[in-house]
């Protein structure tokens, strides 16, 4: 059975992930103990399910702590599980609970004894969130959703069930600077030292993936330099990456505003290595 666990921080997106998942087949359940997944697999397994996606979240605390064993137990048995774990700094979790009005899951939680009036802030319960995660954040594949729009993180999510049967997704991701680096970066490039775009009125407007600023980056010396040797650190990495068994591996181009030379430069990586490896390409600050 192929399984998706999605856990991470409330607010961080995963209704919408699960809601993907359940429009592209798969039998979906919302905050499941832990302590119940192997006997829901069971189940589902009799009864010929064959795709399964299972939201995890921090009010099952007590069983948290079994998840990392109870995915290697399933895995034997031969299941093919992933765990997406989708995450955002703070401020876009308290501006998300502020927009939407509702309290984060862990502020209705009581100490035996304690006075209702006592509840955790908003930042606390999610300090306390990220606490109670922590241990299982590594098990799977990041996304920080941060800066991302409902729209975008569907379409991210897409892109991991679309690549599902790969041995191994290389994900490459623009992103600025000034807004921040994600959270899910394996590897962070900074290509700030090659010539801007921006300064040129004619091309300011414009983005990597148009022509006339890719020409005025091919004609920079320095871009094709950061090229090779950012292509020759992946090519020299990966090998050690599939060995490691790893589902996936983000690379994060990053330049001031995430519109021309990061953009040009992961489009082109991601070009040398689609077909050779399967290649999902995203870039964070564009429509």
């Amino acid at each position: 059975m192929r399984i998706v666990l999605i856990t991470g921080i409330s607010g961080s997106g995963k209704s919408v992930a699960l809601n993907v998942l359940e429009d592209t087949g798969y039998y979906c359940v919302d905050n499941l103990p832990p302590a119940l997944l192997a006997s829901l697999v069971g189940t589902l397994c009799e009864e010929g399910t064959q795709a399964l996606a299972v939201a995890v979240d921090a009010r099952s605390a007590a069983s948290l702590a079994t998840l990392p064993g109870d995915i290697r137990k399933l895995k034997d048995l031969g299941h093919d599980v992933k765990v997406m774990f989708l995450t955002a700094n703070t401020h876009s979790l308290v501006a998300r609970f502020s927009e939407t009005r509702r309290s984060h899951p862990l502020s209705h939680e009581l100490h035996p004894g304690q006075n209702p009036a006592a509840r955790r802030t908003l930042i606390e319960c999610i300090q306390e969130e990220r606490e109670r995660l922590s241990a299982i954040e590594q098990l799977g594949h990041v996304i920080d959703t941060s800066e991302l729009s409902a729209n975008k993180l569907r379409g991210w999510i897409k892109d991991l069930v679309e690549s599902e049967n790969a041995p191994l997704t290389l994900f490459f991701e623009s992103f600025a600077f000034k807004v921040g680096v994600p959270q899910d970066a394996d590897y962070v490039f900074d290509v700030r030292a090659i010539p801007n775009p921006y300064y040129d009125l004619t091309l300011r407007p414009l983005n990597g993936r148009d022509a006339p600023v890719i020409a005025f980056l091919d004609a920079q010396p320095s871009a094709e330099e950061m090229f090779r040797d950012i292509r020759a650190f992946i090519e020299k990495w990966l090998p050690s990456f599939k060995k490691d068994n790893r589902s996936y591996l983000t690379v994060a181009i990053g330049c001031t505003g995430g519109q021309h030379r990061s953009v040009y430069m992961a489009e082109r990586l991601a070009q040398y290595f689609n077909g050779a490896e399967r290649v999902v390409l995203r870039h964070r600050e564009q429509a």
